[in-house]
């Protein structure tokens, strides 16, 4: 069942990913200086290196949590929600804060992909835990 668990996971960050940058995705393409057609969507070259990097990226998160919460008896979905926005709050989006203020990105950038990485590990923690 661990296996089957961290995939859940991971798919579920993938999910609230999917919806989160498609409601955010105007304010996030100026804030990433990404060009874009003139029908206004992304202009890109259709790589899936993003998405498979992304992948691998949620499997180690959510393998990463699973391991955390099996030591630490986090084991309900209350639990999993306080762990799950702690590990988002604490953990990614001050590192993402970091990274954008060194690259000197628009703040709403970070408030953009912080906002994701507490909302993506918040929804893996409750799945972890209800397996």
């Amino acid at each position: 069942m661990g296996y089957l668990s961290v995939l859940v996971s991971a798919l579920a960050g993938f999910v609230v990913g999917a919806v989160w940058y498609m409601s955010l995705s105007k304010p996030w393409i100026k804030a990433v200086g990404h060009p874009v057609k003139a029908d206004g969507t992304p202009d890109g070259d259709g790589s899936p290196v993003p998405f498979i990097v992304m992948a691998v990226a949620l499997v180690l998160v959510a393998g990463m949590m699973r391991h955390v919460f099996a030591m630490s008896d986090i084991d309900t979905p209350q639990l999993g929600v306080m762990a799950g926005v702690g590990i988002g709050a604490f953990f990614i989006l001050p590192w993402i804060a970091m990274n954008n203020a060194f690259g000197k990105r628009p703040v709403m950038l970070t408030v953009i992909d912080g906002g994701y990485a507490v909302v993506a590990t918040t929804a893996m923690a409750v799945v972890l835990t209800l397996f």
